[in-house]
């Protein structure tokens, strides 16, 4: 049997991976050997595109160091928490190690992809998953998951520029549902940050900047919310946004269509939290329909300090928050 070794840079096909390490080379681009307790990703961004999978590529880092995002299995319909989907999403759990690969043309005098190898990643452990919306090959709009991956610990991986997300080449708006849930693995070694809606309050994850207490309430806030608004009678929906020149998407939290009202979540009623909830409403509205009588309010967990619901008013940003009875701030008031 041939060997080699997986050294970041490597140009390989999947065949002699296969070969070496197992799994195999037709279950589409998430492969688990179960021989070497490994899963191999094989992100290609351009025939990606025909499917809808038009979310591979290295993201923008964040405070936590390098992000990849990789567009999880299933071409039609939903994609679902299953099957090569959870086996990478539990991946750590699992005790296997995952490995990126990325296309890079084609064998001579054949059609079968090189593959260049970037190295060990790991999926992130408290932001795994983020969903995205996007066209299946039979051209209907679809739930993706899109993976977020970092660097295993130790790792250094084979960057290049052709790697990072492509541009957006327009403005578009595309009307989504309000995120599902998407859970954390139950355990994870991963080394390497938030989801919409979690499962707990909080969890403690170790990553690159060293181990530290994640909030989740943000999630659990904005999913009470969203109850409350139904059962008021009230259509709620969120929108996926793409910036012509900007390679990801912007996701506002819960979007309220009966009284036209957009809001961003917080689980901290902290002034910085409320500062950046105040951006991001005035990024989010000049891209909404009908801006100019758009209504804009931050939900947070609990009442703030006064000096922040004075910032929040002289920014004509309507403050709403939960209480033991439900929620205050509501109707929020017109402009």
């Amino acid at each position: 049997m041939t060997t080699f070794d997986l050294a970041p840079g490597l140009i390989t096909t999947r065949a002699e991976v296969a070969a070496v390490y197992g799994g195999s080379i037709h279950s589409g681009g998430i492969v688990v050997a179960n021989e070497s307790k490994m899963v191999f990703i094989y992100s290609d961004p351009s025939a990606g595109e025909e499917h809808g999978y038009t979310f591979d590529g290295r993201a923008q880092d964040d405070q936590f160091g390098p992000l990849y995002h990789y567009t999880g299995a299933g071409r039609v319909g939903d994609q679902q928490m299953t099957d090569r989907n959870k086996s990478l999403r539990d991946h750590a759990a699992s005790g296997r190690s995952v490995h990126l690969f990325v296309a890079d043309g084609k064998v001579e005098n054949k059609g079968e992809t090189l593959q260049r190898y970037i190295g060990q990643v790991a999926v992130d452990p408290v932001l795994p998953v983020v969903e995205r919306h996007g066209p299946d090959r039979e051209g209907a709009l679809r739930r993706l998951f899109v993976f977020r991956l970092r660097p295993a610990e130790g790792a250094l991986l084979a960057w290049t520029d052709k790697d990072n997300l492509k541009p957006a080449t327009q403005n578009t708006i595309v009307e989504v549902p309000t995120p599902s849930q998407t859970f954390v693995p139950a355990q994870t070694k991963a080394k390497p940050k938030k989801t919409e809606q979690h499962k707990t309050a909080e969890t403690t994850a170790t990553i690159a900047a060293g181990v530290r207490v994640v909030k989740r309430r943000e999630g659990q806030l904005v999913t009470a919310f969203e109850a409350h608004l139904v059962h008021l009678g009230h259509t709620v929906k969120s929108f996926q946004l793409t910036v012509e020149g900007e390679p990801d998407v912007l996701l506002p939290d819960l979007y309220d269509e009966t009284d036209h009202v957009l809001y961003e979540a917080k689980g901290l009623t902290t002034r910085p939290n409320v500062r950046m909830a105040i951006g991001q409403l005035a990024d989010y509205r000049r891209h909404m329909p009908d801006p100019k009588t758009l209504r804009v309010a931050v939900l947070l967990p609990s009442e703030p300090s006064p000096d922040v619901e004075k910032m929040l008013a002289a920014e004509n940003v309507t403050l709403v928050y939960q209480t033991a009875d439900g929620f205050e701030g509501l109707p929020v008031p017109v402009a």
